[in-house]
C-alpha cells in the first residue's frame, strides 16, 4: 500500500509515517519505479502499536527498543512489562510532585485571598510568595 493509504488506515499523516521511517520505527518501504513508497500490509499494525505506546506515555526510543526486540524474532512481552512498570513508577512520582505543588500553591493562594493589598510591603516584590 502507498503512504497515503497507510496513513489513512492508521489515522496518521504521511509526514508522520516518513518521520517514523527515518527514525527506524518502520522498516524502509519498498520503492516503486516511480519512486513512490510501497508499504507492507503489516505496516498499519505497526503504526497502531506505535500510537498505543505513545498513548501509554512511552518515548519513541522505548517504542523503538520494543520493536527492535520483536524484529529480532523475540516476543518483547517481558520487556514491555518492565517498561510499563517503570512508567507506572514515574507516573506515581509525578502525581506525588504535582499533589505537593498544588498544596503549596493553594496555601499561597489562601494567604493572598486573606490579605489586603493596601498593606503590602513596598520593599518586597510581593508578599504572597
Amino acid at each position: 500500500m502507498r503512504i497515503g493509504e497507510a496513513a489513512a488506515a492508521a489515522g496518521m499523516t504521511p509526514k508522520t509515517i516518513r518521520f517514523y521511517e527515518e527514525r527506524g520505527l518502520l522498516p524502509p518501504a519498498e520503492r516503486l519505479a516511480n519512486g513512490y513508497r510501497e508499504y507492507a500490509h503489516d505496516t498499519v499494525g505497526r503504526l497502531e502499536f506505535i500510537r498505543r505506546g505513545q498513548v501509554a506515555g512511552l518515548t519513541l526510543a522505548q517504542i523503538h527498543d520494543i520493536l527492535r526486540i520483536r524484529d529480532a524474532g523475540v516476543t518483547p512481552c517481558s520487556h514491555v512489562r518492565d517498561v510499563l512498570a517503570r512508567q507506572l513508577t514515574d507516573l506515581d512520582r509525578q502525581i506525588a510532585e504535582i499533589t505537593s505543588l498544588r498544596a503549596t500553591v493553594a496555601e499561597y493562594h489562601a494567604a493572598a485571598e486573606a490579605a489586603d493589598p493596601e498593606y503590602c510591603d513596598p520593599e518586597q516584590i510581593c508578599s504572597y510568595l
